[in-house]
């Protein structure tokens, strides 16, 4: 590939969430500060939602990596599961070595003492859900009773949920209003603005032990942000796929011709979303120049 090319230690445009990466721009640092505050305070439910590459899964495992030497995590990165397989994951998650032949209520009475039994430790204990907008309407009622899990002064459990725009819905049914109250700390993740997709862009370069003169200029950087709509996931693709097409043609600097046959190839970015600057001015110009012909005519 072209690593040794750009002289990089490392991918830097992967979409594997590598904490290594982990870039604490406003709204990942603002969400982590959130996460951080909630789980001191021994809220119960916490949620993060944000559109779909906006860092979420990234975001979990960051939060995941700096809490596990405070906390017993559980962490289930995929929701799609019935309320029986919830009980069972979370009974792995926490290292319980339970008889696979039990039932539900033996299992959720095993797993009540054993919450009970990390509260005497001085231990808390933290779910964590990826893509949680998954959870059938069964399973976000057996997390609710969970949480029910409690003593006269704290939570045996909490749980913090990060989902797509979709959680947001179902969690306005009134099916799920009683879970729905029990969320107190909530943060909604953004998209980066132009300046922070630069930023980004940078970070990761440094991070992937790129030094020199920025392959991303400002201007480059702004139609990246443009096209991608400050999407980090996006941002990444197109990146990778500019880096591609210059070490292609044996370039050691990328070009805005480069970012627009990345667009071109990168389907949830249309070319309607790259506006080349150039073009800005043509059609301001020809909309100026319709203006006077126009005010002209109406003279004579």
């Amino acid at each position: 590939m072209y690593l040794s090319f750009f002289n990089l230690s490392e991918m830097p445009f992967t979409l594997t969430p590598n904490t290594e990466f982990f870039c604490a721009l406003a709204p990942h640092n603002e969400a982590m500060q959130v996460l951080i505050t909630a789980l001191e305070m021994g809220e119960g439910f916490i949620k993060v939602a944000g559109e779909v590459g906006t860092g979420k899964t990234l975001l979990c495992r960051k939060l995941l990596n700096q809490i596990e030497h405070d906390y017993t995590v559980a962490y289930l990165p995929n929701s799609y599961l019935s309320p029986d397989e919830l009980r069972w994951a979370l009974a792995v998650e926490l290292g319980m070595d339970v008889d696979k032949q039990l039932d539900q209520q033996a299992l959720s009475q095993l797993i009540n003492h054993h919450l009970l039994a990390l509260q005497k430790e001085g231990k808390k204990v933290v779910l964590l859900i990826d893509e949680a907008q998954s959870l059938s309407w069964d399973a976000l009622e057996a997390l609710r009773l969970f949480t029910n899990i409690e003593t006269e002064s704290e939570k045996l459990i909490q749980v913090v949920l990060f989902g797509q725009p979709e959680l947001d819905e179902k969690l306005a049914h009134t099916r799920v209003r009683q879970l729905r109250q029990r969320i107190s700390f909530s943060y909604q993740l953004r998209p980066m603005t132009s300046g922070e997709v630069i930023y980004y862009i940078n970070h990761r370069l440094q991070v992937a032990g790129f030094k020199g003169a920025p392959l991303f200029t400002k201007q480059l950087g702004l139609k990246i942000a443009q096209a991608s709509r400050g999407i980090p996931r996006l941002v990444n693709i197109l990146c990778h796929k500019t880096l591609l097409q210059a070490y292609g043609e044996g370039l050691t600097a990328v070009s805005s011709r480069h970012i627009k046959l990345a667009v071109k190839d990168t389907e949830d970015c249309t070319v309607n979303n790259y506006i080349n600057g150039w073009n800005i001015a043509v059609v301001s110009l020809s909309a100026i120049a319709i203006m006077i012909i126009w005010a002209w005519r109406q003279w004579l």
